[in-house]
């Protein structure tokens, strides 16, 4: 089982981000976090990376069902979606898949909320 869902995106960067954050909040989720670890990397450490964003996802009421059950499921929260720029040039968007990452905590309850929010998340990426 893969532990994400990808695809290459026929826009440049900036605008990739723009209608990733826009598709997710079309499918009730607000962007909590956006890491630029390109800027990071260069500001820490002096290199240069290429663009790479990490976007934390919240789908507010799947996170409240989660912690209902799974009081420390916040160590998984949120939904990571990265928008990279890869070696080649290519706008890549890759969302996290929860039931994969749920896979290691043995509660039934959790694999309900984790499937909707993958069907989410997976109509955000293939929509693209």
């Amino acid at each position: 089982m893969s532990y994400h869902f990808s695809k290459i995106v026929h826009t440049d960067f900036e605008t990739a981000i723009a209608t990733v954050t826009a598709a997710l909040q079309a499918e009730g989720f607000g962007v909590l976090t956006d890491i630029d670890i390109k800027a990071t990397l260069h500001k820490k450490l002096g290199v240069d990376f290429r663009p790479y964003r990490i976007l934390g996802a919240c789908h507010a009421s799947s996170a409240y069902q989660a912690l209902q059950a799974e009081e420390r499921i916040g160590l998984m929260l949120p939904c990571n979606v990265i928008v990279r720029e890869t070696e080649t040039g290519a706008v890549e968007v890759s969302a996290v898949d929860p039931v994969a990452s749920m896979l290691a905590i043995q509660n039934e309850s959790l694999g309900e909320v984790a499937t909707m929010v993958q069907a989410k998340l997976q109509k955000v990426v293939e929509g693209l």
